[in-house]
Order: structure tokens, then C-alpha cells, then sequence
């Protein structure tokens, strides 16, 4: 059952019901007494009490018993007609034990209260009153009613949490089996090409031959093949088992740009919080390709990476101090092109320019409130 904000068609149940009460209650033909402004209070406020019957129905259900009560000592024999939509509403909020403990305290205390009014009615005359203002088939019907659709309503969740786990399932494993069928055709030929170069050029090399910019350029282009390769393998098999990296994971991309005689530096700036996957993933990726981009392109002896956790924000920004300058214009090649679609996808902004004090910047800004 929904909780929250009470609605206008809660409001209107209540008002309706309250007004049913107090309509009822007016039309007793017994003569006014000064307690009857008490007793008017009691019908409405009972069945204004309802509007609340979602956020907290135990609460409801206490008070529009207690309403029933009082205005049956103060002489209005009315139905409880509020205190069965209460029992509705508390069954249906799952509070089963509650409701029936209520429910039997209520069924004990309504014959006394009606003792206690100034009808002056006898005990045998007031446990048969009591069953006219709240008859138990009422009360089983209104539990009946609420648990009938908190079954409903759990049922129609499993349905839809049990389709979206098949769903996901599915995905995983035709991911999966996307990535099993990437490494068994291209893994093997790529790596073969990618061996033959690069005996081709060592023997080219050691017999002092000038190496054709053919042959080189294949070298190449394997190794950048093969890099590939292993990146759309390793996201394709981020899962439960395979876990997709994350911000947690960027001081080893740091130090393994390190092992390649890059000088490169890591900065955390902010206090970090728990951050959606998504966001995670897509800044280690940034950082990643930034990294590679400096190895292989940008001919540059330091590199900074610098994360900044703000309220708001995730930001990342990579230097190099290579060879780019602000008169040359990035080629938007593969890599780059990914960086910028994953931002774009989680609603931020990626700015990859040449500085003006020489080298490359890779600066995105990943909003975590939107995400």
C-alpha cells in the first residue's frame, strides 16, 4: 500500500465519510443534550481521521476507534462506519496483528460504552445494539477486503520484479555470449597478425633492413586492435561475477601509466560518497582511455589525473604536457567519441581541448543528484 503524501481522493473519502457520520448522527430522534456538539465533533473527526489512512493507518485505526467509542457513550448510536474503513486500510498495510487485537478490544469495549450512554439500556439490550453498529460479518469482510488486495498488490510487485530479473538475465547472458563470440573469431586472428608484425619488424631491425611504414603501420594497428578488442571484452563482461570497475580503481590505471616511463601524478580532492554505478563506471573509463590516449599519442613526459568530489558532481580531469597545441585540433577518434557518449548519457559534460601552456586536457563534469 502507497504511503505518502495524503491525495485530494483521500481527502474526499474522509470528508464523505464524515459527512455520512454526522448526517447519520442528526438524524437520531432522541432530544439534544449539551454533549452533542462533542458527539457531532467525534463523527466527523473519525471520518476525517481516514485521510490519513495511508501513511498511517495503525494510527487511524486507534483513532477512529476510539471516535466510535466516544460518541456511542455520548448516546449516538451510529454505525462505525470510520473504524471499518480504518480495519480495511490497516489489513491491507500488511498490519494483520494489530488490526485483530484492535478489532477484539473494540468487539469487547463497544457494549460497555453503549452501558454507559443515557439510554439506559440493559446489558442484554446494549451487546444487541453493539452488533447493530458493528456487525462481525463487517469487520471480516472489511480485513477480507484490505488482505484481499495486499495479496493483489504483492503479487503484481513479483510479477514486475520477476520480469525485470528475466529481462536482466537475458541481457547478461546475450552480453555474455556476444563476448564469448568476439574472443573465439577476432581474438586469435588479431593476435596472430599483431605476433607475425612484430616479428617481422624485429627481424627487419636486427638485420639493419629499413622497415617498411606498411609493415609498421599493421604492427600498429594490431596493437590498437588488440587493445580494443580487450576493452569492449572487459565491458561487456562487467557483472555479479565480473564486477565493472570503478573510482576505487583508477590508482592502478595511475600506476600502471607509471610502468611505461609516464610521470604521472593522482589528486583526490572532496569527500567521497556512495556514487551510482553508472557514474563510477564512466569516470574510470575516462580516466582509462585519457591514460592510454597520453601513452600512445600525445609524446608527453607527465600526466595529472585529478578527481573532485563535489555536492553536486563528479568532476575529472586529466593533463599531459605533450605535444598538443592550441593551433592544432583533436582528431575525435574512437576513444574520444566513447568518453563523450557516456557523458552525455548521464546528463554531463566532457570538454577535451588542447591547453593553452601546451598539451592535452580531458576535463568531464558527471552530475550525481540527476543520475
Amino acid at each position: 500500500m502507497t504511503r505518502g503524501r495524503i491525495s485530494l481522493g483521500d481527502w474526499g473519502i474522509a470528508i464523505g465519510v464524515a459527512a455520512t457520520l454526522v448526517v447519520a448522527g442528526l438524524s437520531r430522534d432522541l432530544p439534544a443534550t449539551a454533549l452533542d456538539p462533542l458527539g457531532y465533533a467525534l463523527l466527523a473527526g473519525g471520518g476525517l481521521a481516514l485521510a490519513a489512512r495511508r501513511w498511517a493507518p495503525v494510527v487511524v485505526l486507534a483513532v477512529t476507534g476510539l471516535c466510535a467509542l466516544g460518541y456511542q457513550v455520548i448516546g449516538f448510536d451510529v454505525p462505525v462506519v470510520a473504524y471499518l474503513f480504518a480495519v480495511y486500510a490497516s489489513v491491507r498495510a500488511g498490519h494483520r496483528l494489530v488490526t485483530v487485537v484492535g478489532s477484539v478490544v473494540m468487539l469487547a469495549a463497544l457494549p460497555l460504552a453503549i452501558l454507559a450512554a443515557p439510554h439506559g439500556w440493559q446489558l442484554g439490550e446494549a451487546f444487541t445494539q453493539s452488533r447493530n453498529v458493528l456487525e462481525i460479518a463487517w469487520l471480516i469482510a472489511a480485513g477480507a477486503a484490505g488482505e484481499a488486495l495486499r495479496q493483489a498488490e504483492r503479487r503484481a510487485d513479483e510479477a514486475e520484479r520477476t520480469r525485470e530479473e528475466t529481462a536482466r538475465r537475458r541481457a547478461d547472458e546475450e552480453r555474455l555470449h556476444i563476448a564469448r563470440e568476439l574472443h573465439d573469431s577476432l581474438t586469435h586472428q588479431i593476435s596472430v597478425i599483431k605476433v607475425q608484425a612484430e616479428v617481422a619488424v624485429h627481424l627487419a631491425r636486427k638485420r639493419g633492413e629499413q622497415v617498411p611504414e606498411s609493415l609498421l603501420a599493421i604492427r600498429d594497428a594490431g596493437r590498437e586492435a588488440a587493445r580494443e578488442l580487450r576493452a569492449t571484452l572487459e565491458a561487456l563482461r562487467d557483472d555479479d561475477k565480473h564486477p565493472p570497475h570503478g573510482l576505487a580503481d583508477v590508482p592502478n590505471l595511475v600506476q600502471r601509466a607509471r610502468t611505461t616511463g609516464l610521470d604521472a601524478t593522482l589528486t583526490i580532492e572532496g569527500h567521497r560518497d556512495d556514487l551510482p554505478a553508472a557514474v563510477e563506471r564512466t569516470a574510470y573509463r575516462i580516466v582509462q582511455e585519457s591514460l592510454t590516449n597520453i601513452s600512445r599519442h600525445a609524446v608527453a613526459a607527465t600526466a595529472s589525473v585529478r578527481i573532485d568530489y563535489r555536492p553536486d558532481a563528479l568532476v575529472i580531469q586529466v593533463d599531459d604536457d605533450g605535444k598538443a597545441t592550441t593551433d592544432t585540433a583533436p582528431v575525435p577518434g574512437v576513444g574520444l567519441l566513447g568518453m563523450r557518449e557516456r557523458v552525455t548519457a548521464l546528463g554531463g559534460h566532457l570538454r577535451a581541448a588542447p591547453r593553452g601552456e601546451g598539451g592535452f586536457t580531458v576535463q568531464a563534469e558527471l552530475p550525481v543528484a540527476r543520475t
